[in-house]
């Protein structure tokens, strides 16, 4: 015997709601047993409404938590594999960009004299 059931059972407020709005809705000569079927079709709907948020929301949680700044540990483990490979070409590249600008300025001197 199971305690719980699969299916949950929609919220009192849910059902309130959803009868609200199907009696306003109702029209002249419409049965209650019609009513109550657009009650149950309006509470439906707001059931899955109500799901697809929360899985917006798990969404949105999830993006924040990966891109949260990582614990003290993880960032300075991150941040020692990332410095080692880059290490080489990041000392390269200042030294290849002052001698690039020297042969410039030796070209412009050598053009500007003549």
């Amino acid at each position: 015997m199971a305690r719980y059931s699969k299916k949950q059972r929609p919220s009192e407020e849910t059902t309130a709601e959803a009868m609200k709005i199907a009696r306003a809705t109702q029209r002249p000569g419409q049965t209650k047993e019609q009513t109550k079927l657009i009650a149950n079709g309006i509470q439906k709907g707001i059931d899955q409404y109500k799901k697809q948020q929360k899985a917006k929301l798990r969404e949105m949680n999830k993006r924040k938590k990966k891109d949260s700044p990582p614990t003290d540990d993880d960032a300075l483990n991150q941040e020692i594999t990332t410095l080692a490979p880059n290490q080489g070409k990041a000392n390269k590249l200042p030294w290849m960009l002052l001698l690039f600008s020297w042969l410039l300025f030796a070209v412009y001197l050598l053009f500007s004299l003549r």
